[in-house]
């Protein structure tokens, strides 16, 4: 939607979707004075049509004349009403294409965005931006549009015509207008606190409904349902509470903007009235002040209505703030995004990392790979092994130097490292759809060959519909070791220098695991993996061990580290033995 040659269309300023609508713009335009310099003419035709009848009845006129003032009015209104149809035919176009564009850059800049910035967001906060932000933005360009012709031009249609009729009375009469303005003014703090009161309470209320559906077990087990159901009783009634003094805020005061407006009649019925009697400041008949009237009484109303259109685009400032960091522009640089091809190399020079305020988990981690090695990360329980390969995906900040095909991961932005790195983690992050799309992710290829580097292809093509079966919320109609395998066949399927794989086995029975490395090593012949694991099986089998503690980090052969690491030999041989037993018992 923004293309990166227009700078100057950056998706967190509003003045992008305007830009972006601008033949849409054109179509507002144009209706929107037709319609609205057109609104003068009701009150035109009504002190004509009063005038008329006054004549009708002296025997000046005729009824034929009357019937035909009115057919001429009812074919203007019809002209006017087609143009309002126009108007706000373009004007819904713009509120919806402004949600569809924040909407796209909301979910394309989520996906981009670090996650670990993007982790100081609750869940229904972001729901909240997602969803009830950009809608709120959207109705405010909507009414903004909308009201800088409806309003903004009749008003000065409606002037010119009063400023026509009497210019002294129509000075004075509306004196009392800038008062609705300047109390709207003075009511933007409450309503924007009021506002910003209401949408932080809907996060939270969307917080605590997803909590209950991500966690309804754990309450059911734990027996704390009773509990849940009363917090969020609670806190339904607050944001019930706040939607109440919100809606106050920005409705009530609808009446006092239309009364303090309106307070200018009294000059017009008093002044008017001198006016047809010959004794004011201008000489009207019947239908100047009809006309008059009708106009005075059209432009006071449309006045409340901008006081009302400052507190609404107020209330739209809260959720344009709210979502604004969430637009702010992604950098893709096309040209570095092309498909991995050379041989993968790998330099990790002096890596450590610790979380603010705590001990180092790691330090001064060094060691170097080349293409089809598969290197295993092991170490004593919280020892960092998950962190060690999160590292790779950008998600925190580290010292030392990361260098993957001589590219130094710290200079790179998300999207450039999501063409190094492939990963799979220990909790598959699976979409409610089919097989083939969790593989494939939209794109275009077979899925076959890797169902079968996972051993999951048999299993998928006994069912009824194959890979295009709906796995359900988060894979919830597969097994565990179900789950596993497909989020690493769609790793699998990335080609990439790097591929990290974070306890991949641990749903996985031993002789599939044997299967899935074996298809492993072949495919693995271009690329550098890293097999976080607890479980030391195969680790004999692979290129180079890394042992992570506090303690120690070392870097060496499977052989080597039996004879220089007591903790990992004791490891290894605890699992064997264990291994032993089992076999034995069977």
């Amino acid at each position: 939607m923004f293309r990166a040659s227009k700078v100057n269309r950056r998706p967190d300023r509003l003045s992008t979707y305007f830009l972006s609508n601008s033949a849409v713009l054109a179509g507002i335009a144009l209706s929107g004075i037709l319609y609205n310099v057109g609104l003068t003419a009701g009150p035109f035709f009504e002190g004509q049509l009063a005038q008329c009848l006054i004549a009708v009845m002296a025997k000046e006129k005729t009824v034929g004349d009357m019937v035909n003032l009115a057919g001429l009015y009812l074919a203007v209104i019809l002209l006017v009403q087609a143009s309002r149809c126009l108007k706000r035919f373009w004007v819904r176009r713009l509120a919806n294409n402004t949600a569809r564009s924040m909407r796209r850059v909301l979910y394309r800049n989520l996906v981009y965005q670090n996650p670990a910035v993007l982790g100081l967001d609750e869940a229904g906060s972001l729901m909240t931006k997602a969803i009830g932000d950009v809608d709120a933005c959207a109705e405010g360009i909507r009414k903004f549009t909308t009201e800088i012709f409806d309003t903004g031009v009749v008003m000065i249609a409606y002037l010119g015509m009063l400023w026509y009729y009497d210019a002294r009375l129509t000075l004075l009469a509306c004196l009392f207008t800038p008062l609705a303005y300047l109390l709207a003014q003075r009511l933007k703090r409450p309503i924007t606190r009021s506002s910003a009161a209401y949408k932080n309470s809907v996060s939270r209320l969307n917080g605590m409904a997803l909590d209950r559906v991500t966690n309804a077990l754990t309450y059911r087990v734990f027996g704390c349902e009773a509990q849940r159901d009363e917090a969020y009783t609670s806190q339904l009634a607050q944001v019930e509470k706040n939607a109440v003094v919100s809606s106050a805020w920005e409705n009530a005061m609808q009446p006092l903007y239309n009364v303090i407006a309106m307070t200018g009649v009294l000059f017009v019925l008093i002044r008017g009235a001198q006016n047809v009697l010959g004794q004011g400041w201008a000489v009207w008949d019947i239908a100047a002040f009809t006309t008059y009237l009708a106009c005075f009484s059209r432009l006071a109303l449309k006045s409340s209505h901008a006081a009302k259109l400052f507190n609404a685009v107020q209330k739209a400032r809260v959720s344009w703030q709210r979502i604004q960091p969430q637009l702010q522009p992604v950098s893709v640089p096309e040209a570095q995004l092309d498909t991995f091809t050379a041989p993968a190399s790998l330099s990790v020079e002096k890596l450590s990392f610790a979380y603010p305020h705590q001990p180092p988990l790691f330090s001064n981690v060094s060691f170097r790979a080349q293409a089809g090695e598969i290197i295993g990360i092991t170490g004593p329980l919280a020892c960092g092994k998950s962190t060690f390969g999160r590292l790779f995906l950008g998600e925190q900040d580290y010292t030392g130097r990361i260098f993957i095909n001589g590219l130094d991961l710290a200079e790179q932005n998300n999207a450039q490292l999501s063409q190094l790195v492939a990963y799979a983690g220990h909790d598959p992050q699976l979409l409610s759809d089919t097989i083939a799309e969790n593989i494939t992710l939209g794109e275009a290829f077979d899925c076959q060959p890797w169902l079968t580097a996972v051993a999951l292809s048999e299993e998928v093509n006994a069912l009824p519909r194959g890979i295009q079966t709906f796995i359900g919320a988060q894979g919830s109609r597969l097994s565990g070791g179900q789950q596993a395998r497909l989020a690493l066949a769609r790793t699998l399927a990335r080609s990439r220098p790097l591929i990290i794989l974070d306890d991949p086995f641990s749903a996985v029975d031993p002789a599939t695991e044997a299967e899935i490395l074996q298809q492993l090593r072949m495919l693995a012949q271009e690329r550098i993996v890293f097999l976080i694991s607890h479980r030391l099986t195969h680790f004999p089998d692979f290129d180079q061990i890394l042992w992570l503690s506090q303690e120690k980090v070392q870097v060496s052969s499977h052989e080597m580290m039996l004879k220089t690491n007591s903790a990992y030999a004791q490891l290894f041989e605890k699992q064997q033995r264990k291994e032993v037993k089992n076999d034995e018992s069977h």
